[in-house]
């Protein structure tokens, strides 16, 4: 069964970290967040942003910039600045993105309490409410209002899975690539890996590491083997196929998945991985990468908040950071093999503002929406919570090196290079079907179960839903 290619090419960078005027949110305890820096206040006065007809009207604004999400702080900030701009005011109802959070908003459409301006997921989950009608796609806001999401790459803001209709503006996006310990290559005499960096290429370093008593991989197979799944199949598939999903083991697509296991399994049998691999937490293999005893860690955009506390003798002040310590730490490609060039990353953007037709129909709220859209996808408001990420921008902003740490700066040269981002084919193949190559990856990698049996266990699975 084929899915839509998400592929993307890429756009900018930028800034950090809470929630917004005069709001009342309700946002429950949330995972740790990805910056550590204090976020800088945002713009006032964009340039793209038009002004509202209306003032004094109150918008219901749910995003899922809450809690210790990165860019909650971005959040308030931005919001106080479009209140204090247009004399309108935002009932926050934000809240830490889960599935809880996801079926609070899927309720308040079916019972008629959905917000006026909603920031939420671009896939499925936004299925119901766009098959009822009760968001507004992009081309019929234009009709009334031709600039809106006007400074966007439309290539690069999503379809609907229902109509193929664009609805959510995207703000920012995520990557995943490989971070490096340069300590530990170093030692090995292993030169940071490049933008033409192959598997082969990958292979022989890690035997250099494994030569000078280090671990090459930082990866609980046994706990999260979701990067090198994913990665793994890429290589052997290309941009332009790899968000299809087999229809059996023997197809083209499942022959691709099957030698992707298989690759795996090779790399856990040249003893590239720890030796605990399959028994590690994530926790426990991500402390090896940066106490400086394993190399490579493949990993998403979110861990450079990650690695960067790790450097911290106080992970929750910003001022500990030890900067020697974080300078052994690069962010690059991960190692391409066969069409899939190094180059080509996964990654995309997942969420967007949508306007829901309750606020359309409202013609002072019409007004209203569309500013506070406008200016929260703003050429200058964007970049502050795409960070070192991706964003839709045609004309990202010069990067003010001076507010981000290293690792970010590192983190957004890496991405200027970046040919092509292609979305997650695991976030397509979800649920049961994926606990065969998933939760069963230890028995695959040692043999005790053929990868092409579990490939098309969890096909099986996939079929059956």
């Amino acid at each position: 069964m084929k899915r839509k290619l998400i592929a993307i090419l890429l756009a900018s960078a930028m800034v950090t970290a809470m929630i917004g005027c005069g709001a009342t949110a309700d946002a429950p305890a949330a995972a740790p967040a990805a910056a550590t820096e204090e976020a800088p206040a945002a713009e006032e006065e964009p340039a793209e942003a038009p002004t509202a007809d209306a003032s004094g009207v109150e918008l219901n604004v749910t995003t899922t910039f809450a809690g210790e999400d990165g860019n909650a702080q971005n959040f308030k900030n931005a919001v106080d600045a479009w209140c204090a701009e247009t004399g309108n005011t935002v009932a926050d109802t934000s809240a830490t993105s889960d599935e809880t959070f996801k079926t609070r908003v899927i309720t308040d459409f079916e019972t008629g309490s959905e917000p006026d301006v909603l920031f939420f997921f671009n896939g499925a989950d936004a299925n119901s409410f766009i098959e009822a009608g009760k968001v507004v796609s992009i081309d019929d806001i234009r009709a009334e209002y031709p600039e809106y999401a006007s400074n966007m790459n439309d290539d690069l803001i999503a379809d609907s899975l229902v109509d193929g209709k664009k609805y959510a503006v995207p703000v920012n996006g995520y990557w995943e690539a490989m971070f490096v310990n340069k300590a530990v290559l170093d030692a090995a005499g292993v030169a940071v890996p490049g933008a033409n960096y192959s598997m082969d290429d990958f292979k022989a370093d890690c035997q250099k590491i494994v030569d000078a008593g280090y671990t090459p991989i930082a990866a609980a197979l046994g706990n999260i083997p979701h990067y090198w799944w994913e990665y793994a199949i890429f290589n052997n598939e290309s941009p332009a196929n790899h968000l299809e999903i087999p229809g059996s083991a023997d197809d083209e697509i499942g022959q691709a998945w099957v030698a992707g296991m298989n690759d795996i399994k090779e790399l856990y049998e040249l003893g590239y991985f720890p030796e605990n691999t399959l028994s590690a937490t994530d926790d426990e293999t991500f402390a090896m990468f940066t106490e400086g005893k394993a190399a490579f860690l493949i990993d998403g955009s979110w861990k450079v908040g990650g690695i960067v506390a790790a450097c911290q003798s106080d992970p929750e002040d910003a001022s500990t950071l030890d900067t020697a310590k974080l300078d052994n730490f690069d962010v690059t490609y991960v190692p391409g093999q066969g069409s899939r060039k190094a180059t080509d990353l996964i990654g995309g953007l997942s969420m967007g503002y949508y306007i829901t037709t309750k606020a359309w129909d409202d013609p002072a709220k019409r007004d209203a929406a569309v500013s506070f859209v406008s200016y929260m996808t703003s050429d200058t408001i964007v970049p502050q919570f795409a960070q070192h990420t991706a964003s839709a921008l045609k004309n990202a902003p010069a990067v003010d090196e001076s507010a981000f740490n290293p690792l970010q700066i590192k983190a957004m040269s890496m991405m200027s290079g970046v040919t092509s981002l292609t979305g997650a084919v695991q976030d397509l193949f979800m649920g049961d079907c994926r606990v065969p190559t998933f939760d069963g990856m230890p028995e695959i990698v040692t043999g005790k179960v053929d990868a092409k049996d579990a490939v098309q266990e969890g096909i099986d699975a996939y079929q059956a839903q």
